[in-house]
């Protein structure tokens, strides 16, 4: 079996790309939140730094706030969707975040937004890009910020999916609200915060049905955690698995959160997440452990 491969290099919001060369490829995003560190590695054991997918010196619409991204590889280019703070923000927000996606011919870049704009502006502030490929459609999932979205006293994140257009240019219908916090396990901040989150999915499909794997609660908090939620259709409904957690906290390693999944070279399912130790401190980590599904259809992390 294999076992849970921590990485030994600040790397928070981790996303893991098997790309046509047969190396993987990460992209994270950087501590101070200027841009993208992109690292390489042939075996997911040994990793060396290969460049910056984009920053706030080479974007051409956001001004701070880089964080979570996500690289895809479609007919030979390399699409980075990530979150940035918009520089256009009449009202002065304090939170104005969105979504925007670059390009490059190569998965260590350089990267070039493909406009001067966000994809699209819903009216709030969104973060945590996914992108999901099937019979030639795209749809995004993001996460809509607590920002000024109050339920009951406290200020909640929730996920939405829309389908893209082919171009990645903007977005067809409108948003579809997929998940917002309802389990217990997801305000368990709340007091400490006044705050609610649902944030940072990843979507996969499994033996005809949908998966998508979110996080809950402070990023920056203890009990950050993934749980996991199955629909149908893309766009839902989704249903959260009662088994909830599947990723936690454990004696060695706290604020497990932020995930994503890939297949390995030889096809063994993988997940990818942040977390932090008592040697790192507040910077947070990567780690990668095996997953697998079970015959009744629930997903399972091996994180020992």
């Amino acid at each position: 079996m294999q076992k849970t491969i921590r990485l030994p290099f600040p790397a928070a919001d981790p996303f893991i790309l098997c790309a046509a060369d047969g190396r993987y490829y990460l992209y994270c995003t950087s501590e101070d939140g200027s841009g993208f560190p992109i690292y390489t590695s042939e075996d997911l054991q040994l990793w060396e730094r290969c460049g910056t997918a984009l920053g706030k010196e080479t974007s051409r619409w956001g001004v701070g706030c880089f964080w979570a991204p996500e690289c895809y590889e479609i007919d030979g280019i390399y699409y980075l969707f990530y979150s940035a703070d918009w520089k256009v923000n009449p009202t002065g927000a304090l939170e104005n975040f969105r979504i925007g996606v670059a390009r490059a011919s190569t998965p260590s870049g350089p990267f070039t937004d493909i406009s001067d704009h966000p994809i699209f502006d819903p009216g709030y502030p969104i973060i945590d890009a996914n992108v999901f490929a099937e019979d030639g459609r795209y749809y995004l999932y993001y996460s809509r910020c607590c920002y000024e979205q109050k339920v009951d006293g406290l200020e909640e994140s929730w996920i939405y999916g829309v389908e893209l257009a082919s171009d990645f240019s903007g977005v067809k219908g409108e948003p579809v609200l997929l998940l917002r916090p309802e389990q217990e396990w997801e305000g368990r901040s709340a007091a400490a915060t006044g705050r609610r989150w649902n944030e940072g999915s990843y979507l996969m499909r499994h033996e005809g049905r949908y998966y998508m794997t979110y996080s809950g609660n402070f990023f920056a908090g203890p009990d950050y955690a993934v749980g996991y939620a199955t629909s149908a259709h893309p766009l839902g409904p989704y249903a959260k698995a009662e088994e909830n957690p599947i990723l936690k906290r454990s004696r060695h390693v706290t604020g497990t959160g932020h995930s994503c999944m890939f297949r390995t070279t030889d096809g063994t399912l993988m997940i990818c997440y942040h977390g932090r130790t008592r040697a790192t401190g507040r910077d947070r980590i990567a780690f990668i452990s095996p997953a697998h599904f079970t015959p009744d259809g629930k997903l399972i992390v091996e994180t020992e």
